[in-house]
């Protein structure tokens, strides 16, 4: 079993909240406050403490934001943000991601109830994710490697990097990105998250990394130096044009419950692609991405998985080294000099 408690300053959202969360039989939500403050008094003299919280970021008296902050040093606990703040505001959203939030779902401030009634079996998933993932300061991943390694004199090829990721991927993503120089092969990048949030996520990168990062639009080229990052709810495909590779946009059916897929993505790359790719699979729960990292294998691409150490969730990786598609296991912060070595 499962044991969430809900901070929202909404009566409404908190009761919907709960009966919708409570439609999995595996998760029973334990308690609800109105706000931050609450939460921690009533938490204090609580017997149990929840395994998820759920927060939104918008309250009186304290802010989800310090409240995340406040909670990950006195009592560090899995927390899923859900607000409408976090559509409105990819910033914020960004914020509590590196503040130690392990997953964002964003809420619509019209039909509301209808909205999370809808979504009972994807909240259940992002509960159930949230509740077996690693915290920031428990994962003991080294940082990205440079010792003794000259990223500007490394030779890059013409190979494509396929990455696919979910739960605990912003960060890793950021990691891996910011590690590469301005001459790193093209990139095409599945992040399973929310409409709206992957182009900020995508702009903030590009500030902070020498390669340029964007979020894809149909028919932009693959090209060094530059990864494109599938916007949410569209799925994204590598297709041949030419001599060059691009990108096509699609709307499609979900794959894997996702939108993109990282299997919709891996798929075309093992078909166009072939031995010319590099497709590395990180942390998230659930599937997605296995079938399609064993097809480029087959393809005669190079596969890697993360490692579970260094995973925020070992499903996808796990999934993945299970079928056979992993050629290598690597921990996070070996895959930059994995994708820049020929």
């Amino acid at each position: 079993m499962i044991y969430v408690y809900i901070i929202d300053d909404s009566a409404v959202v908190r009761s919907v909240l709960k009966q919708v969360l409570e439609m999995n039989s595996d998760i029973r939500v334990i308690g609800s406050s109105p706000d931050p403050v609450f939460a921690l008094e009533k938490l204090g003299k609580s017997e149990r403490w929840p395994d998820v919280i759920v927060l939104d970021i918008e309250m009186p008296r304290m802010d989800g934001i310090s409240f995340l902050k406040k909670i990950m040093h006195t009592h560090p606990t899995p927390i899923l943000i859900c607000s409408s703040l976090a559509e409105e505001s990819s910033e914020t959203a960004w914020v509590a991601l590196k503040e130690g939030a392990v997953g964002i779902v964003t809420k619509p401030k019209i039909g509301l109830k209808d909205f999370l009634e809808d979504s009972a079996v994807y909240l259940g998933e992002c509960i159930r994710s949230a509740s077996i993932s690693k915290l920031k300061h428990q994962i003991s991943a080294p940082s990205p490697k440079t010792n003794g390694l000259d990223f500007t004199k490394i030779a890059t090829t013409d190979r494509i990097v396929a990455i696919g990721t979910s739960t605990g991927g912003t960060i890793a993503l950021e990691d891996i990105l910011t590690s590469l120089p301005a001459n790193s092969p093209g990139i095409v990048i599945v992040q399973h998250m929310p409409e709206k949030f992957t182009e900020a996520f995508a702009n903030r990168l590009d500030k902070i990394c020498k390669i340029t990062v964007k979020e894809a639009k149909d028919g932009d080229r693959i090209q060094e130096g530059t990864a494109l990052i599938a916007p949410g709810n569209k799925h994204m495909e590598v297709v041949g044009s030419g001599a060059q590779f691009i990108v096509r946009i699609t709307d499609g059916p979900l794959v894997n419950r996702h939108r993109p897929s990282v299997d919709v993505l891996f798929h075309s790359v093992a078909k166009h692609v072939g031995r010319n790719a590099k497709a590395f699979l990180l942390t998230g729960m659930g599937s997605d991405g296995a079938a399609g990292l064993l097809e480029i294998r087959q393809a005669g691409g190079r596969t890697i998985a993360q490692d579970e150490a260094s995973s925020v969730v070992f499903g996808m990786p796990r999934e993945a080294i299970e079928r056979g598609a992993a050629e290598k296991i690597l921990s996070l912060g070996d895959v930059p000099s994995e994708i820049l070595s020929q």
